[in-house]
């Protein structure tokens, strides 16, 4: 009996992987061309400009954009910085201590402030007054501000600190105790120096957070020469009736995240080189 002449298989089962991840890469370009087309037919860009873009109204933001909006922002996210900065390096050496209310006063504190939304720890911050008659955060507004950021920041400041300590090798402690150092000195000058380089890119992505978290100062009810970027554009909003100010104030964070980000990630790639 003569033998069935084979079927052809189908086209798909023939194609390599490549193929196949090309004609899905292709779909993929296609579809997203397609979206952007529609949306440059359908949206209204006349409407979008006169609401988002107008030209008058971001003029009326210069120069007090910079020299105030701008110059409040970064205050509160260094000040803001600085404090999570010490604070968490103490939370991160509390956790790691071998006393145990140390250990439990900084794991209390820690899961706390990484659970509440930092917007509740500024409200609070305006309850204090009350809460504590007689009572006044130094530094009046920009005290407060600094305040709230620090006490957030720290939290995830601790647990970067905490990784970076615990990365240092022990055999760095060993030699220096067995140059004569004590405990303590030796986690002064050889763990801590080496901890801290060790968390830089991290450590530059939590600033940058800070610095977009300036924003929930609004909620302290600053206003005239304290008001920050997102305070700022808000309110010029809301008296042109437009949200151009808002669209500059946010264009101005973004001069300033993007680097801070870049250098982040140049950080990290170079510390992943040396290792």
């Amino acid at each position: 009996m003569a033998e069935q002449p084979k079927t052809a298989e189908p086209a798909r089962a023939r194609l390599s992987p490549r193929k196949k991840q090309r004609i899905s890469r292709g779909i993929q370009y296609a579809v997203l061309v397609l979206a952007l087309v529609g949306v440059v037919l359908y949206a209204d860009w006349g409407s979008l400009a006169q609401n988002f873009a107008k030209g008058d109204v971001a003029r009326e933001a210069l120069p007090d954009l910079f020299t105030v909006a701008l110059r409040n922002t970064i205050i509160y996210a260094v000040g803001g910085f600085l404090f999570s900065f010490l604070l968490g390096l103490v939370l991160a050496l509390m956790r790691l201590s071998q006393v145990l209310p140390y250990r439990w006063i900084a794991i209390v504190y820690i899961e706390i402030f990484r659970g509440l939304p930092a917007l509740l720890i500024f409200l609070m911050i305006t309850f204090l007054p009350l809460a504590l008659p007689g009572f006044a955060v130094p530094g009046g507004t920009y005290g407060q501000g600094i305040l709230g950021l620090g006490l957030v920041g720290a939290a995830y400041q601790a647990e970067v600190f905490r990784a970076g300590l615990q990365a240092v090798p022990k055999g760095q402690t060993e030699a220096a105790r067995s140059l004569g150092m004590s405990a303590t000195r030796a986690q002064v000058t050889v763990v801590i120096p080496q901890a801290i380089r060790m968390v830089i890119p991290p450590t530059t992505n939590q600033f940058v957070a800070l610095l977009k978290d300036s924003s929930l100062v609004l909620f302290l009810g600053v206003s005239g020469e304290y008001v920050e970027l997102a305070k700022f554009g808000n309110d010029l909003a809301s008296q042109f009736a437009n949200a151009t100010p808002i669209m500059v104030a946010g264009v101005t964070y973004l001069i300033v995240t993007i680097p801070l980000g870049y250098l982040a990630s140049r950080l990290e790639g170079r510390k992943g080189r040396t290792r």
